[in-house]
């Protein structure tokens, strides 16, 4: 179990000071121009050395994306674009920072635009997260008041402006290209890749977009040092990660946990077990709404890192866990998260723009049991053709949830059709 002194976020719950008083007290902006003063080269490659994932679901090492960025500049502005479109249903992490501990963000800004060259950050913020912008915005203001931004930002000769930039409510807005697009004033539609944002994104100029949860913890990997990052976790998932838990747990919860924290001691020590123990749970989506679920039976032993879930035919993504009990209508629970997919895909692409609506429309039918055995076949088939053929992911997001049903609840549905052909459906299913 991690230690209190090992965490980094030390406000999560907002039991503290959240202004730029009380985050000084807790050890932050503590030495930062020291930090800047050992170059840009430095940090990237202590970045590198911590073994830093990205947090915000695709895992890739954030010291090597900072890599990208051009050496020199050809003339063209460098940004960093702060992604905090936290849209992924049962995700609900970035939001505690911004809320509670803001000035971990504002000072990772800071850091993480010096390493990449970069004069001016945006911070992308979901629309629906009105207080969480408030908080930031005082935490910017009083980080501008005490010299800690603008000219010779926080006395370490470089000049850096952070911006906050409040979004529309669109989940289509948190992949990042359609974020930039957006942020330029724009419908959020994704851009073809490449070219990549490094090379041109923002403005047509370098980019780099990074989770909030990713740029948050920088100044403390730097401070306390790569090695001490490292040390938490499995090789290539180090670190410490905050897991959103929700769901049929006994005390629903944000965590700051190390990564590779087996599941059970996850639900046991900090969700006070399953609702009705056990013996009780169904499935479990461990990454946010667009990874496959998992049998219950088969989490239970599970290690909550990208690799050992991956070996679970499933996804760490957010870490935003959600458990399922056995009283929980699992097709209607998956039809659900098909019909957030269709009403979030931008429309840009052909597959996603069909195929979203279409299996929606027969994952409906299969929660009332109105279809044939031989249409479960169809609709692995339909989601393999969205799967993969899209500019974004979010083909990919739609497609998962459905994949994951088809392969662990097979004989749920196949039941369902049975019982619906036979007269014997009970109401309850058929709602």
């Amino acid at each position: 179990m991690l230690k209190d002194e090992d965490r980094i976020f030390t406000n999560l719950y907002g039991m503290h000071d959240r202004s730029l008083k009380g985050a000084q007290a807790r050890g932050h902006w503590d030495g930062t121009a020291g930090i800047l003063e050992k170059g840009r080269d430095w940090i990237v490659d202590q970045m590198k050395s911590s073994g830093l994932r990205g947090r915000g679901g695709a895992g890739f090492p954030t010291g090597l994306k900072w890599s990208f960025m051009p050496k020199e500049s050809d003339g063209r502005p460098h940004y960093l674009v702060v992604n905090a479109d936290e849209s992924e249903p049962g995700t609900c992490k970035d939001r505690e920072i911004m809320r509670h501990d803001p000035h971990t963000l504002v000072e990772g800004c800071l850091i993480a635009s010096f390493a990449m060259g970069a004069h001016a950050a945006y911070i992308y913020i979901r629309g629906e997260y009105i207080r969480e912008r408030e908080a930031l915005q005082m935490a910017i203001d009083e980080a501008y008041d005490a010299g800690l931004l603008g000219k010779n930002a926080a006395g370490s000769g470089w000049d850096f402006d952070l911006y906050l930039s409040h979004g529309a409510g669109a989940y289509i807005c948190g992949e990042e290209t359609a974020l930039i697009e957006s942020l330029e004033g724009k419908k959020g539609m994704p851009r073809m890749k490449p070219p990549f944002p490094a090379g041109a994104g923002l403005y047509g100029c370098p980019t780099t977009v990074n989770n909030v949860e990713s740029i948050a913890v920088v100044p403390t990997i730097l401070r306390r040092g790569p090695e001490w990052f490292a040390g938490f976790g499995r090789p290539n998932n180090a670190g410490t990660k905050l897991y959103a838990i929700s769901g049929h747990v006994n005390n629903p919860c944000v965590v700051e946990e190390a990564m590779s924290i087996p599941f059970e001691e996850l639900i046991e020590k900090h969700c006070g077990g399953i609702r009705g123990g056990w013996d009780n749970l169904l499935a479990v989506i461990p990454g946010g709404s667009s990874v496959p679920c998992v049998r219950g039976e088969n989490m239970r032993d599970a290690i909550m890192d990208f690799d050992a879930l991956k070996e679970k035919g499933s996804s760490l993504g957010t870490a935003a866990v959600i458990v399922m009990d056995k009283q929980t209508d699992i097709i209607k629970a998956i039809w659900r998260l098909a019909k957030f997919y269709k009403h979030e895909s931008c429309g840009q692409c052909t597959p996603c723009r069909e195929g979203t609506g279409w299996m929606m429309r027969v994952m409906e039918r299969l929660v009332r049991g109105e279809a044939e055995i031989e249409e479960i076949d169809m609709l692995f088939e339909v989601t393999k053709q969205v799967e993969g053929h899209t500019i974004c992911a979010l083909g990919d997001a739609a497609a998962w949830p459905i994949q994951g049903l088809i392969r662990n609840f097979r004989d749920e549905i196949e039941d369902r059709i049975k019982a619906q052909k036979s007269g014997r459906l009970s109401a309850v299913a058929a709602e």
